[in-house]
């Protein structure tokens, strides 16, 4: 096994670990058996900061994708540059104690007075360029792992599944109008106020019955670019994206 695919197999093994153990997509903190990907909305804004304000790095580097992940031993950076089928991947080792996002801000810096130390010398960007690639590990063969999927997600109200009992994988059955009937009937039997239910509860289950036939009738989907378990960098907006929702449409 080539040297760069050991190591590309043994990040990903690595991640996957991290990834099953349900950590703070910011922070890396241990989130037990809780089903949030964050620890608080203030964690993961605080990354998505430090990573938007170093973008000048990647568009100097003529960044096309980019993706930013962490295990416990380490940070890593894989780019992709425009014209470009390598993926040029910067690993730096965690730092005990610190935040993931310090560690992204030290290899960050790192990478930068690199590159401005060869522009300086050479007045040369390409040979800055150069200089910064010359320190990472290069993968070819496939882009996958940078390149974004799109994911479709159900533009459905949350609430409505809740009030009818409906589970988002039941958005998938060709039988939906009929599932949806079905829950209806059975959410009234226990709610209707002629059975001793309680008004307001019924015509939430009403409206959502309504909403949910409308929705599997002419279903619409919100589509994001992105990865579930890795932060995105679009070099056509210049900004980092943060892990997608699971879904179930990947295009």
């Amino acid at each position: 096994m080539e040297v760069n695919a050991y190591i590309d197999n043994a990040f990903a093994a690595a991640h996957r670990r991290e990834t099953e153990r349900r950590r703070c997509l910011s922070c890396g903190t241990d989130l037990g058996s809780a089903r949030r990907r964050y620890c608080s909305v203030g964690c993961r804004q605080d990354l998505r900061r430090k990573l938007n304000a170093r973008t000048g790095l990647l568009k100097a580097l003529n960044t096309r994708y980019a993706t930013f992940y962490f295990t416990e031993t380490a940070v890593i950076l894989d780019i992709l540059a425009h014209d470009s089928l390598q993926i040029f991947s910067f690993i730096y080792p965690r730092t005990p104690g610190a935040a993931p996002s310090k560690d992204f801000c030290r290899l960050s810096n790192l990478l930068g007075n690199t590159w401005w130390n060869e522009r300086r010398r050479t007045n040369r960007k390409y040979l800055a360029n150069q200089r910064v690639f010359e320190a990472a590990l290069c993968s070819e063969g496939g882009t996958g792992s940078v390149r974004p999927l799109e994911i479709r997600t159900p533009a459905v109200n949350g609430s409505h599944l809740v009030h009818l009992r409906l589970r988002r994988q039941d958005l998938d059955n060709k039988k939906l109008l009929q599932i949806i009937k079905t829950a209806f009937r059975n959410q009234a039997m226990k709610h209707h106020p002629d059975r001793g239910g309680d008004n307001r509860s019924f015509r939430k289950i009403f409206r959502a019955y309504e909403e949910m036939l409308c929705w599997a009738e002419s279903p619409t989907f919100i589509t994001r670019r992105g990865f579930p378990d890795k932060w995105f960098y679009d070099g056509s907006r210049n900004r980092w994206v943060q892990p997608t929702p699971a879904s179930h449409h990947a295009l």
